[in-house]
């Protein structure tokens, strides 16, 4: 009877598990071609990592068309942790963050914020502060240039 009992426990802990067949099993999510540490991880890439923006060509007038549709963005991906003031929430507050950090920093963190999170002392020091990750948005290079369009506008840019 123990050995059954036993036996029911170990295959329910394994079919709980994923149903992974081994460790190298590669991600669903055409991730293939990304090269792997020996914990599984994607390897860092200093283009992808903190490094690839160089530049953010910034024009001094506000791009409405822009801000409008980094507002839809906000209020579909980041919304829920974020508010449009100072506060915090489960983020930090947005008011004031164009001012806080560079265009090239922000679209940074919000393009590939697992990497700034794991290499970046500003993007640690606001863990720090925060106690939650932010979760990784997928958003396109256009995507994240519309939402800073849209911080921009929120710090009183016209």
């Amino acid at each position: 009877m123990k050995k059954l009992f036993a036996i029911c426990i170990i295959s329910a802990f394994m079919s709980a598990c994923g149903g992974k067949t081994s460790e190298t099993d590669e991600p669903s999510t055409g991730e293939s071609s990304i090269e792997k540490t020996s914990d599984g991880n994607p390897s860092y890439d200093p283009k992808r990592g903190t490094g690839k923006f160089t530049s953010v060509d910034i024009n001094p007038k506000l791009d409405v068309s822009l801000a409008d549709s980094g507002s839809a963005i906000f209020s579909v991906k980041c919304g829920s942790c974020h508010k449009l003031t100072g506060e915090k929430l489960v983020g930090p507050g947005w008011k004031g963050v164009t001012s806080r950090y560079s265009a090239v920093w922000i679209m940074n963190f919000i393009t590939n914020t697992d990497e700034m999170l794991n290499k970046d002392p500003k993007a640690q020091a606001q863990l720090e502060i925060c106690l939650v990750r932010m979760p990784n948005q997928n958003l396109s290079d256009n995507n994240a240039r519309s939402l800073y369009e849209f911080m921009r506008q929120n710090d009183g840019v016209k």
